[in-house]
């Protein structure tokens, strides 16, 4: 049997642009525990390793002299959970999908290429996400960040992905918008094609990839270089 193409993709930034709603989950907890908010720009520099990364970064960047209260793990876990609860409620309020995902999902499915999800969003809410968004019944299978024992930038969580699919690492690219994605299919040795203006603070050039796109109109041409 000929193996199946693979692509796999990341979730926040890459399919779905959830800056905005992210932004407010994280101001939600900012106030609450009473640091600084920050705006959406911001935000987009931060996400990418999970919510505790994303709460730590935040206040380290903004309060270093404050940073020894968030060390204590039972205030930090505290603040996690505050995030992930309220933006389980608000998961979908402002979030959209980027330019030219879904047409680019049917072509794939119509080309019978496999689909998954590799983010370091926890699992729960990445399904969810995708089920509201209404791109869920595309992908063959989902990897949070909290589904293996190990998460991006590891290349065992696209491995191990390829691996569950019964699909060929020589066969697979990877779509995603930060250095954390580029640096795990490195590792792997899947090719990588990258978006501009990722949620990341390093620029495209310092970062690891094959291909670079604006957003996904178009970029079945590059797909089928590889098949």
């Amino acid at each position: 049997m000929k193996q199946k193409f693979t692509v796999l993709f990341d979730l926040d930034g890459t399919l779905v642009d959830t800056a905005p709603d992210l932004m407010l989950a994280h101001n939600h907890v900012m106030k609450k525990f009473g640091y600084p908010t920050k705006s959406t720009e911001d935000i987009r520099n931060l996400v990418g390793k999970g919510a505790g990364a994303l709460i730590g970064r935040s206040i380290w960047g903004q309060a270093k002299k404050e940073f020894s209260k968030v060390l204590d793990d039972k205030i930090k876990d505290e603040m996690v959970k505050e995030f992930v609860n309220f933006y389980g409620k608000n998961i979908v309020n402002e979030s959209t999908l980027v330019k030219g995902v879904k047409d680019f999902l049917i072509w794939c499915k119509e080309q019978n290429i496999s689909m998954a999800v590799c983010t370091n969003k926890q699992e729960h809410l990445s399904n969810d996400l995708l089920k509201k968004i209404g791109i869920y019944d595309f992908f063959e299978y989902v990897a949070g960040s909290d589904t293996f024992d190990y998460c991006k930038p590891d290349p065992r969580h696209l491995t191990n992905v390829v691996e569950i699919l019964d699909g060929d690492l020589k066969k697979t690219i990877m779509i995603g918008d930060s250095e954390t994605d580029a640096n795990a299919a490195k590792a792997a040795e899947i090719p990588v094609i990258l978006l501009e203006n990722g949620y990341t603070e390093k620029n495209t050039t310092e970062i690891y990839h094959n291909h670079l796109i604006k957003d996904f109109t178009g970029i079945e041409k590059i797909i089928k270089e590889y098949l």
